[in-house]
């Protein structure tokens, strides 16, 4: 039997790294042909050593500096531009993970389409920003998609065999995040380290900062809205602090389905890469504690009042999410830095994505690539101005 082809795009992240450790129990059965890395060439090299893959990039030119001394670096082909496709395939590979994280992470996850037969996104800005875009390269080149998020992957999965028409519904679950029970009165002093410490998972810096704000789930809803092709007010949060029910499908016909997993990404990684096969995955039991209290609230908008975002949203793709995104970054990077308050995250925000201004581009649709990257840097560039002049 032929090896599958594998690309893995972010193979140093988190997802990257959990990809290549289900590939490693089963090399046997894959090729990996392009592993790809920002910086982390340590690492990049390793897993290239250890899998024998040929291609390799990494865009930080310092990085690419030194990975082309190293004494391992003789035998393998090393880019520093995702404009090098073309140079390293030669035919369409079998699986591609876009794992990039941020909006640098939309060009080459919508440049590699045509080379894949199967994709899996976990590059969020990828599906909210250049949603239309990555739909009509897909059909363009017949590449199958598949989400990886947990909730997206979960919806995807409840709704084989089922049509989009039927659905009542859907509700995505929030853990909450670090401060579901802390004092309102206390967030106007929370720190960073408070900020980052999820309860439930393991993730970067940036996404759990986006997790306790909660704007991931407003992501998450322009997500399913773009994927599915659901509008706004058939999609619901609720606050799940056991993170067990990644997603809940309402039909039309009566019946609910609900999906159920451990909170681990290796669960819906796994499932991307095997789909339809009889490879199986060795699991925790069925947690029977967690289901006989699986708690759902309501959101409590004082407590997250980032959620009023979903009150600015149309369901005609635009530019205006692209705004929504940048602006975020840019605040969660201040943050980080020590410049703004965690209370000004969402303060700022709201500030610039309700100005006229910014609201015309809920009427301009991304036509090209060009329009999200140019439109990033200039939001980033008015928060940055906004938050240093103050």
């Amino acid at each position: 039997m032929l090896k599958k082809k594998i690309a893995i795009l972010g193979s140093t992240g988190s997802i990257g790294k959990t990809l290549i450790n289900i590939i490693k129990k089963d090399k046997k059965n894959f090729k990996v042909i392009l592993l790809t890395s920002k910086k982390n060439y340590k690492e990049l090299l390793k897993q290239a050593r250890f899998l024998k893959v040929k291609n390799l990039i990494i865009t930080d030119y310092e990085s690419y500096l030194q990975i082309k001394k190293h004494r391992y670096s003789k035998n393998i082909k090393i880019y520093n531009t995702f404009g090098e496709f073309k140079k390293i395939f030669k035919k369409k590979v079998d699986y591609t993970m876009s794992s990039i994280t941020g909006i640098e992470g939309l060009k080459p996850t919508l440049d590699i389409i045509r080379y894949s037969k199967k994709i899996a996104i976990a590059n969020k800005e990828s599906i909210i920003c250049g949603w239309g875009l990555i739909d009509k390269e897909l059909k363009k080149n017949k590449t199958k998609f598949i989400p990886v998020d947990s909730e997206h992957f979960s919806l995807w999965y409840g709704l084989i065999n089922t049509q989009i028409d039927l659905i009542e519904k859907i509700y995505l679950t929030a853990s909450g995040g670090p401060f579901y029970l802390t004092p309102l009165k206390k967030f106007k002093n929370v720190k960073i380290h408070q900020a980052l410490k999820h309860p439930n998972w393991k993730m970067g810096n940036k996404i759990s900062i986006d997790s306790a704000t909660m704007i991931n789930k407003i992501y998450e809803v322009i997500e399913a809205k773009n994927i599915f092709n659901i509008p706004y007010s058939k999609i619901e949060i609720l606050v799940h602090p056991k993170s067990y029910v990644h997603a809940i499908i309402k039909l039309k016909n009566g019946l609910t389905k609900i999906i159920v997993h451990d909170t681990t990404m290796k669960i819906p990684i796994f499932n991307t890469l095997y789909n339809n096969t009889k490879k199986t995955l060795k699991s925790d039991k069925l947690k029977i504690d967690l289901l006989n209290n699986l708690e759902f609230n309501k959101v409590e908008y004082k407590r997250y009042p980032m959620i009023k975002v979903l009150n600015y949203l149309s369901n005609k793709h635009s530019l205006y999410e692209t705004i929504i995104v940048s602006a975020n970054d840019a605040l969660v990077d201040l943050y980080l830095k020590k410049r703004i308050k965690f209370v000004d995250i969402h303060k700022n925000l709201f500030d610039l994505i309700k100005t006229n201004h910014f609201l015309k581009y809920k009427k301009i649709y991304p036509r090209k690539i060009k329009d999200i990257l140019e439109l990033n840097d200039y939001v980033r560039l008015k928060i940055n101005e906004k938050v240093y002049k103050s």
